[in-house]
């Protein structure tokens, strides 16, 4: 299986709905490695890297998040993989 990195831009009510810590729990039980975080435009950034069909997995569960976010739009962007990124982290 292929290794893939993708950064995303996770739009709507994403801040104050634990989705930043949601994604990281479900990231490290898909066994992915990257970081999450809030924007100060009131989005939530992430850079998800691993193998290819958890790494989809992961961005299909970015579309719903936690229970109380409403995502309305994502921003995809895929990047080559890098390898360099150590488990999966909230960053401030």
């Amino acid at each position: 299986m292929a290794n893939k990195r993708v950064h995303l831009i996770i739009e709507g009510r994403v801040q104050g709905v634990w989705y930043r810590d949601s994604a990281r729990r479900e990231a490290l039980r898909l066994g992915l490695s990257g970081w999450v975080k809030n924007r100060t435009d009131g989005t939530v950034e992430a850079l998800v890297e691993g193998p290819e069909e958890d790494v989809e997995a992961l961005v299909s569960w970015c579309r719903k998040g936690p229970p109380a976010a409403r995502v309305t739009a994502i921003r995809r962007e895929d990047q080559p993989f890098g390898g360099d990124l150590q488990s999966f982290r909230i960053v401030f």
